[in-house]
């Protein structure tokens, strides 16, 4: 049977990974840092790593690091947050086989981990039909391979560079971008990497903007493909949907719609960090006027985040408030539509955050009896 091994400090990560793949047939070896994982593999040998980002002793890219540096190949499916991205990108020149942001479904799980290992997902795990899946779809990779494909968030194609680097200072640090500026070169990008947005600009000098995009489509039908327009009066929309584009965005770049077309299609990263079960509120920075605006992404944002925690088959929710902007009564509406979401997907909502949390939890009767804790270690503990 394939052994896998899971490393992450967090025992309801390692255990919900740990139950569904032993529920397909496979072999679990578990550590809780990277320290322990690689002294576990001095004595173990496995077919595949799940590799937590964060961790205590020592975090996942560092572990990758020393792995390869002893010469051991294993594939390696590095765990991540949408907050911890840009480090999957560090990851790549080490050598991962692909990543999953946190919280995961089982459903892709399973399809990452067969992927990973060259196994058919229709055959029982250890049977001839999977061994033979194996050895005949994909061999396995010389000591110089990369170890797959490199991920990156977005990629820009417009043949003026002026118009990357426009983009790149109204993207968040964190999204990792890269840019073109002809139809071979983004062709050849989109042939050796993976990328979740492609930005294609509408007037190429000889190229047929929708052509190329048909054609980069092919090589990432998971991207959403964005036109880049020239401001108009009119709405391109419904023209440019109907060519085959996802969404679009007028040049020049306005702040405001940048950031919500990378909220549609980023998961909201810039209202809520999503780390396992732990949900962080990101501290506001905008002017007085947009806290409504904030509040409105972030309630949609916990709902998303609790919905995909249930599928991950989570118990609970831990929502840091620390950095959360208290705005009385908007702060108690959010909490209790966010009990009421969590309780309808059969997952209990914690808090954490400070005195002045506690005190307005304790004016309305449906936020007071929320259980609150006053840090993160204590929220794990109850919730471990």
């Amino acid at each position: 049977m394939p052994i896998v091994l899971t490393v992450d400090d967090s025992n309801s990560i390692r255990s919900i990974v740990g139950k569904a793949l032993t529920a397909l047939g496979f072999d679990i070896e578990q550590a809780e840092d990277g320290e322990k994982a690689l002294a576990l593999l001095e004595e173990t040998k496995v077919d595949l790593i799940l590799l937590d980002v964060t961790m205590p002793v020592m975090d996942g890219p560092t572990m990758l690091k020393h792995l390869r540096e002893r010469g051991d190949k294993t594939p390696v499916i590095m765990l991540t947050s949408e907050s911890k991205r840009s480090v999957v990108a560090g990851a790549m020149q080490l050598g991962i086989e692909d990543y999953m942001l946190k919280p995961f479904k089982p459903d892709e799980l399973k399809a990452k981990v067969f992927k990973a290992l060259r196994m058919n997902e229709n055959a029982p795990v250890g049977s001839n039909a999977a061994i033979a899946e194996v050895v005949a779809v994909a061999p396995s990779p010389s000591p110089t391979s990369a170890g797959g494909k490199n991920f990156v968030d977005i990629l820009i194609v417009d043949d003026m560079e002026n118009v990357h680097k426009k983009f790149r200072q109204a993207v968040p640090s964190h999204i990792t971008m890269n840019g073109c500026v002809s139809a071979r070169e983004a062709l050849t990008q989109c042939q050796e990497r993976v990328f979740r947005m492609i930005l294609v600009d509408m007037v190429i000098p000889d190229v047929n903007s929708v052509a190329l995009m048909n054609q980069l489509r092919a090589l990432q039908p998971h991207a959403a493909f964005v036109a880049l327009v020239l401001r108009t009066t009119n709405d391109p929309r419904a023209e440019l949907v109907a060519q085959g584009f996802t969404d679009y965005l007028f040049k020049p770049f306005d702040t405001e719609a940048t950031a919500e077309l990378l909220n549609k299609y980023f998961e909201h990263g810039n209202v809520l960090e999503v780390d396992g079960n732990v949900l962080a509120a990101v501290a506001f920075e905008g002017k007085e006027d947009k806290v409504e605006r904030y509040y409105a992404k972030l309630k949609t944002a916990l709902r998303d985040a609790t919905e995909k925690l249930a599928a991950a088959c989570f118990d609970e929710a831990i929502f840091d408030m620390r950095s959360l902007p208290l705005r009385a009564d908007r702060t108690i509406r959010l909490l209790i539509e966010g009990d009421k979401e969590a309780r309808k997907f059969g997952v209990q909502l914690r808090l954490v955050g400070n005195a002045e949390v506690q005190a307005l939890l304790a004016r309305v009767t449906e936020t007071a009896e929320l259980p609150l804790y006053d840090s993160l270690d204590r929220a794990r503990g109850v919730a471990a």
